[in-house]
């Protein structure tokens, strides 16, 4: 299982504070590419080690800057063999500037599943979170990612926007479901401290949705895709059944994963965490061991995440009759413990009850 992080993006958008650089020169993209080539041939142990869960994941940032020859590059260099799922999340706008030739040589490097961020098909909403594609660029990459072949696909959306009215966000959704993907992952708007939102928000100048507000968006949400068919697999995804992303599920599950490139995160599966340092060159890692009640804390906070839930030996016996009592949880087959989608938008504060 390996994540690979592009630092690039054309710009960038509102409330994003991911790691990332405008992707200027080649020059830089070209040294970005070397280092983290070397970087994947002096970690081949731990990848081979890592090769429980068969994945490979290009994230960022924006995957879709780069050309296909940087990204075949760093494919032969990580080495993962056989893959199960190899997905690389794009943008619309490179995907309509690639187009056909660009999708298709995605696949020839092993692509097979491809996620992208649309985030909204209202024009104001895009031009306010300062994406760099409108809708109609977004309808024709989807219809160029078809067109070209790529059969299983997710898209993102964002809600929980205060000036988002819910029949804006049901028409993106209604559009969305039209379109016909086999994944769609669904975020609440978060204002980081650093991003260009948390500028704002710390001048006054932008207020956030109440808890009202997104509660009902993020109902909308489970009604709509719950009635096309989607299992909500985890608190932010659905997916068609069978097309749950191996990648992400895997990280629920605590699966041993090795992160190249600037910002990314490694875990080796048994509680040691490892970390590269944010520089678009000659980065470095630094790590720490998590401890046996660390780790505990940590299943339970992922696995409820999901519709699998945790095991309830994991669980304070006495929190969980009181939650099960009042709904907040639910008791599967096997002696699991999870909590129902109906208390998932307030699934920290059970969370919190329980660790």
């Amino acid at each position: 299982m390996i994540y690979v992080h592009v630092p690039f993006c054309g710009s960038f958008c509102i409330y994003c504070d991911f790691y990332s650089e405008i992707a200027r020169s080649a020059g830089v993209r070209d040294r970005y590419v070397n280092d983290i080539c070397a970087e994947a041939t002096r970690r081949q142990e731990e990848i081979r080690r890592s090769s429980a869960v068969r994945t490979l994941y290009f994230g960022g940032g924006t995957p879709s800057v780069l050309p296909l020859s940087s990204l075949e590059r760093i494919v032969r260099a990580v080495d993962a063999g056989p893959l199960d799922e190899f997905t690389v999340e794009v943008n619309p706008e490179d995907i309509v500037q690639g187009g056909l030739d660009y999708v298709r040589g995605l696949l020839d490097l092993g692509v097979n599943r491809v996620s992208m961020g649309v985030q909204s098909l209202d024009e104001g909403m895009l031009r306010w979170m300062k994406r760099r594609h409108d809708a109609a660029g977004a309808r024709r990459a989807f219809r160029l990612l078809r067109q070209a072949g790529v059969e299983n696909l997710s898209v993102d959306v964002i809600f929980g926007i205060s000036q988002l009215t819910d029949e804006v966000l049901e028409r993106t959704v209604s559009e969305l479901l039209d379109w016909g993907p086999e994944h769609v992952s669904a975020y609440q708007l978060t204002i980081e401290p650093k991003s260009a939102l948390g500028q704002l928000y710390a001048r006054g100048a932008y207020v956030p949705a109440s808890d009202g507000q997104c509660s009902a968006q993020y109902g909308l949400l489970c009604e709509r895709l719950a009635a096309a068919g989607f299992r909500h697999y985890e608190i932010s995804n659905w997916a068609r059944p069978g097309r749950e992303a191996i990648h992400n599920s895997a990280y629920w599950s605590r699966a041993a994963y090795v992160g190249l490139g600037p910002g990314a995160h490694s875990f080796d599966g048994q509680g040691r965490r490892s970390w590269n340092s944010q520089t678009l060159s000659g980065w470095t890692a630094e790590s720490e061991t998590l401890d046996d009640a660390a780790q505990r804390t940590e299943r339970i906070m992922l696995g409820l995440r999901t519709d699998r839930g945790v095991g309830r030996v994991e669980l304070p016996a006495g929190a969980v009759e009181r939650l099960l009592g009042s709904g907040a949880l639910t008791e599967l087959p096997g002696g699991f413990i999870r909590i129902p989608e109906d208390h998932w938008f307030v699934s920290d504060a059970i969370i919190a009850d329980l660790v």
